[in-house]
């Protein structure tokens, strides 16, 4: 009966502290300051400069800059200025907003769509500052603060430079234990009013653990701290090998620390998501990295169903400390379960689990990568024997026997690059496949640009009769030279070409990795603006070609025969590369089948290419195989049209290429 007592007397207290905690005003456990920044064209710069105590905290801004200046946190000191020019604050008014989380030693502001982590989250072990109230404004100005607002209350519709707050310190570490120790214990009317500010002050709390490594540390196992509705089995568990013992050079104590407010991390893209807590694994002034033995972290969260890809991540402080940068880098993931997954990481940071939200995996993933490898295969082959069978006919000087041997030649290394893409990622890894895939990206453009000529021929000939075609060392600068140009360009730029991987619809737990460009905005922006534009291009001004030959010979006695007919509209899309327009139509009802025709056509172009030239010699032998006597009669037009040509020089009209076959 006294321990009853004893109990109810403690819970009790602890009920009256986190009300004193919570208070009556809203901004008691955190903050949120918005308004708008009404500045100059010039360069704008965000300076700020925080230290520890609890004074407050001031918000100023004038034509260029917007300024912080705090003594709120309890363990963050910095001071940086920092260029605004990268958020792209094209308009002269932009909005603005602060938070602040003293539960966690936490700094925000969002500016320009973009989230600034100014001190990032800590375990606190003494007081923090809460229940900012408004000061003194600074005076108006015709620069400064518009429409200043805490939370959803209107401060001011005028322009101020500043605004100040002030401060107040509580013991954040006593309420966070008091929470941790017995608030799920608490019962009565009372704790039901409070409850929703007994689980704010929970989700914002972070517990940290101090493992002293000593002489013979054999390793050490952690435990994220039970909670309300979580067990101590399914807790996120930690394994610290010996091996961070040895690479530990300066100090013998690893703090780690169970952020449940993943919000804080959580990245601004809508399509991955945090799903699990994150655990924050450091050595104070020290960076470790590449440990021989990985530490294991084994995450337990909901069920994920296979529709939806998790993967073991880490936040790389090198690319910009401000902001939340997820890595695969460094981490392998273990997926023991539809709730259970378990990371290996080799380096010391912030450590989550990123689930993709809206996945947009590849259908028959399978069958596709099946027919494109023995496409791929019976190109190479098929290119080869077509660059032999050209090189043989290059003797009769025709034409367009250059730009056909030109073509042959970059799709030769398409293909063979792309059926040992796969190989090559799997053994290779990030490095070979930064070569490989920006080899893959050149033998791509330069293929797209050997179909461009060839319509830019065919179009020489029908409709530019008075002028020679270009000589072909000119089509050999530019179908292949002119592609490594933008390839050179992004490759210095870096973080363009690497592994990538291709997601089945059926198990998006096992990719299909490939050499190519990554899923990075510098990557999909030069994909679009370079690849895709090509592409448009290169399928409008083929359909466009194949077009005008039609409307010269639809008249012809040889067009009326069904199988020259088909082979001609068939062996120029060859030549043209309008079965690439297929992948505009992978979408509605027949995607399935658009997609699988675009995938056969596309990766069994070179045997198809090598194919037409076969059946061309083929047809000419019942004519009684009389050769091409014209210096022109290599054209696509008269592979095309399978007829003699009488002798002719470069100044020979359009009626004079277009005659009828010659009598035998």
């Amino acid at each position: 009966m006294e321990a009853r007592m004893t109990t109810s007397v403690r819970n009790v207290l602890i009920l009256i502290l986190v009300l004193l905690a919570t208070g009556s005003s809203e901004n008691d456990l955190d903050f949120e300051f918005c308004g708008t920044w009404h500045h100059g064209k010039e360069p704008l710069t965000l300076n700020f400069n925080l230290s520890t105590g609890c004074k407050g905290i001031s918000v100023s801004a004038n034509k260029s800059s917007l300024t912080i200046n705090g003594q709120i946190t309890g363990h963050c000191r910095r001071s940086d200025k920092i260029p605004l020019k990268r958020f792209q604050l094209e308009s002269e008014d932009n909005k603005f907003c602060l938070y602040w989380e003293p539960l966690l030693d936490l700094l925000k502001l969002e500016i320009g769509g973009q989230n600034l982590t100014l001190c990032w989250p800590v375990t606190l072990h003494g007081s923090c500052c809460t229940d900012l109230s408004l000061g003194p404004n600074e005076p108006e100005a015709s620069y400064g603060i518009l429409n200043g607002m805490i939370k959803t209350d209107i401060i001011n519709h005028k322009i101020h430079t500043g605004y100040n707050f002030s401060a107040n310190s509580i013991n954040c570490k006593a309420i966070c234990d008091q929470w941790n120790n017995g608030f799920n214990q608490v019962h009565g009317t009372e704790a039901a009013v409070s409850s929703q500010a007994v689980e704010k002050i929970g989700h914002a709390c972070a517990r940290s653990f101090e493992v002293e490594m000593k002489a013979h540390f054999g390793g050490n196992n952690i435990t994220s701290p039970a909670t309300k509705g979580v067990s101590a089995k399914t807790a996120t568990a930690v394994h610290l090998p010996p091996a961070l013992k040895k690479a530990a050079k300066k100090t013998s104590k690893v703090v780690c620390t169970f952020f449940k407010n993943i919000t804080v991390f959580q990245e601004g893209h809508k399509e991955v998501q945090i799903l699990s807590e994150v655990v924050g694994i450091t050595i104070e002034n020290e960076v470790i990295v590449d440990l021989s033995e990985p530490i294991r972290i084994e995450f337990h969260h909901d069920a994920m169903p296979k529709m939806h890809s998790r993967k073991c991540v880490s936040w790389d402080t090198r690319k910009d400390p401000l902001q939340v940068n997820w890595l695969v880098d460094g981490c392998e993931t273990k997926l023991r379960g539809a709730n259970h997954t378990e990371c290996l990481c080799n380096h010391l940071t912030y450590f989550a689990i990123l689930v993709q939200l809206q996945p947009r995996p590849v259908r028959h993933l399978l069958a596709l990568t099946a027919i494109t490898a023995l496409g791929c295969a019976m190109s190479v082959i098929s290119c080869i024997a077509l660059i032999i069978y050209l090189c043989k006919k290059r003797r009769s000087k025709e034409q367009s026997t250059p730009i056909h041997l030109g073509l042959a030649t970059s799709l030769l290394l398409l293909n063979l690059l792309f059926f040992l893409t796969g190989v090559l990622a799997n053994i290779g890894g990030e490095s070979v496949c930064t070569w490989v895939g920006a080899g893959l990206h050149y033998t791509l453009l330069s293929s797209f640009t050997w179909m461009g000529i060839e319509v830019l021929q065919t179009f020489w000939l029908v409709c530019i009769v008075f002028r020679p075609s270009p000589k072909p060392y000119v089509w050999n600068l530019v179908g292949f030279v002119l592609p490594a140009v933008p390839v050179i360009i992004l490759a210095a730029v870096g973080d363009i070409y690497g592994m990538r991987e291709v997601v089945p619809s059926t198990d998006l737990s096992d990719p299909y990795l490939m050499c190519w460009m990554k899923v990075t905005f510098k990557a999909l922006l030069a994909h679009y603006f370079i690849n895709m534009t090509i592409l448009v291009i290169l399928v409008f001004s083929g359909i466009v070609m194949l077009f005008l030959v039609y409307r010269e010979i639809r008249t012809r006695a040889e067009w009326r025969k069904n199988r020259v007919a088909f082979l001609s509209i068939w062996g120029l899309s060859c030549l043209y590369g309008t079965t690439w327009g297929l992948t505009f139509l992978d979408f509605g009802p027949l995607a399935d089948f658009f997609l699988f025709l675009s995938c056969i056509l596309n990766s069994f172009q070179g045997f198809l290419l090598m194919l037409r030239f076969c059946l061309l010699d083929w047809m000419k032998k019942p004519t009684g195989g009389s050769s091409l006597r014209s210096r022109i009669s290599g054209s696509t037009k008269q592979h095309m049209l399978h007829s003699s040509l009488r002798s002719s020089n470069s100044g020979s009209t359009k009626q004079h290429m277009l005659q009828d076959q010659e009598k035998s």
